[in-house]
């Protein structure tokens, strides 16, 4: 019933909609004008009948974001690694054009009213971006900068910051972490003291992803003097206002052509009016998204897994150690096996807490589990596939080196691995009490 909702809202979109035009019949107007919940009929391997959350839509969806993805990015993947930023604006006005920045979004604010499954397809496809910054950018737009606005912003709000957002017109970052507060959210200390209709900002943001090229920023900040979580807000701060500074560009061990910034507020002036829902709720709609961000970012690095441990197949068939392919040794194809088996099993997680999910279920300690698995697993692909490269694994030349470098933030960003165990031990009830 729901897809079939979603159907009838598409077709509104569409009469006012450009998407981006393919060669192949196939593309997102085609997609969006036969959804359903008809199971997948097709034969090939990867698109089973009876998948458990994927339909022929999804799998058309998916085929229409690989053509841009072949098409638009992969080709200058290297240069925007060397170059350490990859071009934000045009690359997601590409994305946003095709429909790609708001698939789960409101259609009156250009998204394609789908149920989140459909964005975890997505981040899977993004996964075929051959590095790891680019993706990061893009769900930084689509999964943690946006969710809170479209689902609590005013009216207003959503038509000067969400529509242009999901139309790929402007770039968003969101500004959370800083340089004490880190997984360790209730601790930040940026202030927005009301005075007036306004709030004036006073503080800083750090390891702010997309935040040197944002047309605007998705402050948390704390708005009272109350406890720690009933004292912050969300509020949409342009980044062109007065006292809006952009202190650094940060270089990073990994996330190349992804631009991180340190920004910092002073006596920024913002209305009232840019709050996201109500004053003091900020702490609680960010702890609600974390299950979108997180579900979105293991979809995102399953695909990137697999890539990497299939290209170390086809590598190590070829590469010859005394006469005799690497890959004929026990020690190698046994591991590789082991890491496909984690890497089906976390999928099947993944499906399993999105099918949940979109039934309505909480499903904050799957998406932690699959989360902590993720990084770990990550780790455990780089490390494993990159040591039977040999010399050329340790070369900037090959996906697995970068992969290793860029992997290594999934147990570190958007929340730490120690904080995924936390939170599960939580809902086991075995976390002891203050």
């Amino acid at each position: 019933m729901a897809l079939r909702e979603g159907a009838l809202r598409l077709n509104l979109l569409l009469n006012s909609r450009t998407f981006y035009k393919f060669n192949s019949s196939v593309g997102v107007r085609s997609l969006s004008e036969h959804v359903s919940s008809t199971p997948v009929t097709s034969s090939a391997p990867e698109i089973a009948s009876d998948h458990l959350i994927y339909t022929q839509e999804h799998f058309a969806l998916k085929e229409s974001l690989r053509k841009i993805i072949d098409q638009e990015i992969n080709p200058h993947v290297e240069q925007w690694e060397a170059e350490g930023i990859f071009p934000a604006h045009k690359v997601f006005k590409i994305l946003g054009s095709a429909g790609f920045l708001g698939v789960n979004k409101p259609v009156e604010y250009g998204g394609l009213g789908l149920d989140y499954s459909y964005s975890v397809a997505v981040a899977e496809e993004l996964g075929h971006i051959r590095c790891g910054g680019i993706p990061m950018a893009i769900g930084v737009q689509t999964d943690m900068t946006t969710p809170a606005l479209a689902r609590f912003g005013s009216a207003v709000l959503k038509q000067e910051f969400l529509l242009p957002s999901i139309m790929g017109d402007q770039v968003a970052c969101l500004g959370v972490s800083e340089v004490g507060a880190g997984s360790d959210v209730s601790s930040i200390m940026t202030k927005a003291v009301r005075k007036g209709d306004e709030y004036v900002i006073n503080g800083g943001k750090m390891w702010t992803t997309n935040g040197t090229q944002a047309d605007w920023i998705c402050l948390l900040a704390n708005t009272s003097d109350g406890p720690p979580h009933r004292n912050k807000s969300l509020i949409c701060v342009p980044m062109n206002l007065p006292g809006v500074q952009i202190a650094r560009k940060i270089e990073k061990l990994g996330m190349w052509s992804s631009d991180t910034a340190e920004v910092f507020f002073d006596d920024v002036h913002v209305p009232c009016k840019n709050i996201i829902g109500q004053e003091g709720m900020g702490f609680t709609y960010q702890m609600l998204q974390f299950q979108e961000e997180r579900l979105w970012a293991v979809a995102n690095i399953l695909t990137m897994m697999e890539n990497v441990i299939q290209e170390t197949i086809q590598y190590t068939k070829q590469r010859k150690i005394f006469k005799r392919p690497v890959l004929h040794n026990q020690s190698v194809h046994f591991r590789l096996a082991e890491l496909q088996t984690e890497v089906e099993l976390l999928r099947a997680l993944l499906h399993s807490a999105t099918a949940l999910y979109i039934k309505g279920n909480d499903v904050t300690k799957l998406a932690s589990m699959a989360k902590l698995k993720g990084g770990r697993l990550a780790r455990e692909v780089g490390d494993s596939c990159l040591q039977f490269w040999g010399g050329m694994g340790f070369t900037s030349d090959v996906l697995v080196s970068r992969f290793y470098r860029d992997s290594r933030l999934m147990s570190i960003g958007g929340g730490a691995d120690e904080v995924m165990l936390g939170i599960i031990c939580k809902y086991m009830g075995t976390l002891p009490k203050n």
